[in-house]
């Protein structure tokens, strides 16, 4: 590799950084670890191929196109800490990763899930929340969402709170808060 090449891939895990919170190598080598899995059965999880799952880990690519191989990913990390906390078998965990893999992301509109039931291993808010942090990451990177959610929190106060806790905070606290607030 180049040293233009180098430079191009260091640059693609910085915004993976940004993006994802730490680089797509980090990241899916520690799915890899943590299910026991393979680069490959990764690959086949998520619903992309193995070249382009290599690319991202090795920079190469910076960003994940489609939304749904987001959920998924951010599915298998829920799992991965369900195993690490021993909270489900490693049978169980296989039958999640079919579920996961067969699920081809959901609509806030239409409440469905395609290829799975709606809600199968998320509450329907969780699943709310977890699409439209992944269609505002699909979009943007998170400098980009925080500094929008303040620019609309300075015109609408009154939506600081719901745009910091749903645009960019973790997904645990925006389900709190809905649950909170919901009545």
């Amino acid at each position: 590799m180049d040293a233009a090449q180098q430079e191009a891939a260091a640059r693609a895990r910085e915004l993976q950084s940004q993006w994802y919170g730490e680089p797509l190598g980090t990241l899916f080598r520690r799915l890899i670890d943590d299910l026991g899995l393979n680069q490959a059965r990764l690959a086949t999880v998520l619903g992309l191929s193995a070249p382009m799952l290599s690319q991202l880990m090795s920079g190469q690519r910076a960003k994940i196109g489609n939304p749904a191989v987001v959920q998924r990913v951010q599915a298998l990390q829920e799992l991965a800490g369900e195993v690490a906390r021993g909270d489900i078998s490693a049978g169980n965990a296989t039958a999640r990763m079919e579920e996961i893999k067969r699920t081809a992301g959901g609509s806030v509109l239409n409440n469905t899930v395609q290829g799975g039931t709606a809600g199968a291993s998320q509450t329907p808010v969780k699943r709310i929340v977890r699409e439209i942090q992944a269609l505002m990451r699909s979009v943007s990177d998170a400098a980009d969402i925080l500094d929008a959610s303040t620019a609309l929190a300075d015109r609408h106060p009154e939506l600081a709170e719901f745009l910091r806790v749903y645009g960019a905070g973790r997904t645990a606290d925006a389900v709190k808060h809905y649950e909170e607030h919901a009545n």
